[in-house]
C-alpha cells in the first residue's frame, strides 16, 4: 500500500489516491508495496530497499548516504499483516525534497502520527522535521510501551508476593510465564531504542537540510538524551523483571518443598499404625492376644493412638 502527505498549516494532509501526484508528497509511506508502487516512488530518484536488504546486520547496510539521501534502518515493534506482534525493520529514507518510509509491519506510531504531526515540536514543514516528528512519535510510542510494562509488572509482582492466594500455584506459574513474556518485550524495545540512537546519531552527523543544520541538531540533541533515558529505564524494567522471574522461581519451589513435606509427613504420620498392622498380620501359630476377644480392639486402639502421638509430635516440631 502506498500512502503519500503533503505539508499543510494544520499540520500533515493525506493525498487522495484517485490525485496522487507524488512529486508533490513530503512524506511518502511504502506498506508492503507492490511493484508497481515502488516503480512509482523510484522514478522520483529514491532507490526502494527491499526487505532481505534491511534485515541485513551490516552497519553500512543499515546507515548509508546514497545521492544526497540519507538510508536509515531501525528495528520496531509492531503488528504483522496476520495480527501477530513482532520486530521488524523500517527504512527511513530522507532527502531534500521529501521522506520515504518502507515498511513491512505496522508500527503503532504510524497509526497516530499524520493527525499528530501538526502539534509535533519538530513541525512538518520541511522533510527533515517530518522524519523528526516521526522518530518523536516512535520514542513515545516505545515509552508508552515501557509505562505499560511497568505497571504490569507492579500487577505481577503484588501477586507473587501476596500469601493470601488460594490457588497459588495456578498463579505462579501464569506468573512466571507472563514474566517471561515482559522479558522478550523488553528486549524488543531495548533493541529498537538502539537501532534509533544509531539513526539519531547518523542523522546529526549528515544533516540534509543544510540551512536549518542548528535547529536539526538541536532538536536531534534533545532526541538523543530521550533515547538514553528510556534505554535506563528499559534496563530497570529488565532487572525488575528478572527479580520477579526469580522470585517466582523461588516461590514454586517453596510450594513444591510443601508438597513433598505433607507427603512425608503423612507417610510419617500412618507408620506406626502400619507396624502394628503388619505385626498382627504375621501368619505364626503362636501370637499373643490371638485368642483374645479384646485383641482386635487393642489392635485398633494402639493404632490409633500411635497416629494421634506421632502428629501431636509433628505439630509440636512444625513440620504439619
Amino acid at each position: 500500500m502506498l500512502y503519500a502527505f503533503r505539508s499543510s498549516p494544520a499540520g500533515l494532509q493525506p493525498m487522495p489516491p484517485t490525485d496522487q501526484d507524488l512529486s508533490q508528497a513530503i512524506w511518502i509511506d511504502l506498506l508492503s508495496p507492490q511493484a508497481a508502487q515502488v516503480d512509482e516512488v523510484e522514478a522520483l530518484g529514491v532507490d526502494v530497499p527491499e526487505l532481505p536488504d534491511m534485515e541485513e546486520l551490516q552497519l553500512s547496510s543499515r546507515l548509508y548516504r546514497l545521492n544526497g539521501t540519507n538510508y536509515m534502518t531501525v528495528v520496531l515493534p509492531g503488528l504483522a499483516t496476520d495480527g501477530r506482534r513482532l520486530s521488524r525493520p523500517l527504512c527511513l529514507v530522507l532527502g531534500p525534497d521529501r521522506l520515504v518510509t518502507v515498511r513491512y509491519h505496522a508500527p503503532d506510531a504510524f497509526r497516530a502520527y499524520p493527525e499528530r504531526a501538526g502539534q509535533s515540536g519538530a513541525g512538518c514543514d520541511t522533510p527533515a522535521r517530518v522524519c523528526l516528528g516521526l522518530l518523536e512519535e516512535l520514542v513515545d510510542q516505545l515509552s508508552d510501551t515501557l509505562e505499560e510494562i511497568g505497571r504490569a509488572l507492579d500487577t505481577t509482582s503484588s501477586e507473587v508476593f501476596d500469601g493470601g492466594n488460594l490457588n497459588r500455584t495456578v498463579m505462579l506459574q501464569r506468573a512466571l510465564e507472563t514474566t517471561g513474556r515482559f522479558g522478550v518485550h523488553i528486549g524488543a524495545v531495548r533493541h529498537s531504542l538502539l537501532t534509533l540512537e544509531r539513526a539519531v546519531n547518523y542523522l546529526e552527523q549528515f544533516p540534509t537540510d543544510v540551512t536549518e543544520a542548528k535547529t536539526i541538531k538541536r532538536l536531534l540533541v534533545g532526541q538523543i538524551r530521550d533515547i538514553t533515558a528510556l534505554e535506563v529505564h528499559a534496563d530497570y524494567l529488565a532487572a525488575r523483571a528478572s527479580v520477579v522471574a526469580d522470585a517466582t522461581l523461588g516461590m514454586i519451589s517453596l510450594e513444591q518443598n510443601k508438597s513433598v513435606s505433607m507427603l512425608s509427613a503423612l507417610v510419617a504420620l500412618f507408620a506406626p499404625a502400619m507396624l502394628i498392622a503388619s505385626i498382627y498380620g504375621m501368619n505364626f501359630q503362636w501370637m499373643p492376644e490371638l485368642d483374645s476377644k479384646w485383641g482386635f480392639v487393642l489392635a485398633l486402639a494402639g493404632m490409633g493412638v500411635s497416629g494421634v502421638v506421632t502428629f501431636l509430635f509433628f505439630k509440636k516440631r512444625g513440620w504439619m
